[in-house]
């Protein structure tokens, strides 16, 4: 099912899956959605091919997320179930990469956001460049960290995924393989000679030959940083932590910290902790469904995209507008269960 936003075809060995958005950074819509569910139902025999490779048009940007603005002119329209199915269909697509049967290869090259995570992180074989900044930033606009980005914050090691989950911190290409976003780290003017080999091949022990290590990981120096800050019962006790602290970067933090939606930091750090407790993704991504079914209705979704993507005066209204004002109470309300809604996976 090829469109005008994603190339799906086959080359030699490998099923081949292109984002053909650069203009709006890949960003992935329902559309997109579809299509590659579509395509990798098709492939799961290995019957057709030996491997999905995934990839972009560009290298700006890998995806930066999915089509938020759309979500935006719909909820402010009143019309929520078409962003809930949107969500309900893309954490399904997370599942079926992360349980494919063949081979899955991510090329994670520039800009990987949000719903690029989704695509890329659950994949079997995760490939970045120097290129690669990756982030989950949800907090900024009144979401959490979906597409089974608190699955993988959960396993990040020690508790560095509390800290890149409240701060939205930028991650390297070595950064994403050190939290364990990504696998393996391929120069930029590798990847056409790595794909052709891939396609011609349909054997992911090629990526063996095309690897290379990491000269500098800026993420390694934050680790005594999180576990002394990010390991305390609370957000707001991470907070009142990271604000104790004198130094230039402590201060740095405390400002995304209090940039983002209160009751998205709150929710985000119960989420990772219940999660680090869980044993498949599909849990996860359920946890998650609960959160964004309502986010548009009884959380601050609409006003962070307003403030940050659509009038872009950067001053969203949040309510609590403190994370000293999110209560127990408000956290476990948007992540109560949704019955028949729940999301079934």
């Amino acid at each position: 099912m090829n469109t005008d936003e994603v190339s799906i075809r086959t080359a030699g060995r490998a099923g081949r899956i292109t984002l053909t958005r650069p203009k709006a950074l890949n960003a992935l819509t329902h559309v997109m959605v579809h299509a590659i569910d579509e395509a990798l139902d098709q492939w799961q025999d290995g019957q057709m091919v030996g491997l999905v490779l995934i990839d972009a048009e560009g290298t700006k940007a890998f995806c930066a997320g999915g089509d938020i603005a759309a979500l935006y002119h719909s909820g402010t329209a009143g019309d929520f179930d078409s962003g809930r199915r949107f969500w309900a269909d893309e954490y399904a697509l997370n599942a079926r990469i992360s349980n494919h049967p063949i081979p899955y290869v991510a090329i994670m090259d520039g800009i990987v956001m949000g719903g690029g995570v989704g695509l890329s992180g659950h994949g079997s074989h995760r490939i970045v460049t120097e290129r690669s900044m990756v982030a989950m930033p949800e907090c900024g606009i009144g979401l959490i960290p979906d597409v089974g980005g608190t699955w993988l914050l959960a396993k990040a090691p020690g508790h560095l995924g509390e800290f890149l989950g409240l701060t939205g911190w930028r991650m390297t290409g070595p950064d994403a393989i050190l939290a364990g976003f990504a696998d393996a780290l391929v120069p930029g003017d590798r990847l056409d000679d790595l794909k052709a080999t891939l396609e011609n091949t349909g054997s992911v022990a090629a990526i063996d030959d095309y690897r290379e290590t990491p000269d500098e990981t800026p993420l390694e120096a934050q680790i005594e940083f999180a576990e002394r800050h990010f390991s305390h019962p609370t957000a707001l006790d991470c907070l009142r932590s990271v604000e104790s602290d004198t130094s230039e970067f402590a201060q740095k933090i405390t400002g995304l910290m209090r940039r983002a939606c209160p009751l998205a930091l709150a929710c985000t750090f119960e989420m990772v902790r219940r999660v680090r407790t869980f044993e498949k993704l599909e849990d996860a991504l359920a946890l998650e469904y609960r959160f964004t079914w309502r986010s548009m209705t009884e959380a601050q979704f609409l006003e962070g995209i307003r403030a940050q993507i659509i009038e872009k005066d950067f001053k969203p209204s949040w309510t609590p507008d403190r994370l000293e004002d999110v209560t127990p109470d408000m956290v476990d309300r948007l992540l109560a269960p949704l019955g028949d809604d729940d999301l079934q996976l």
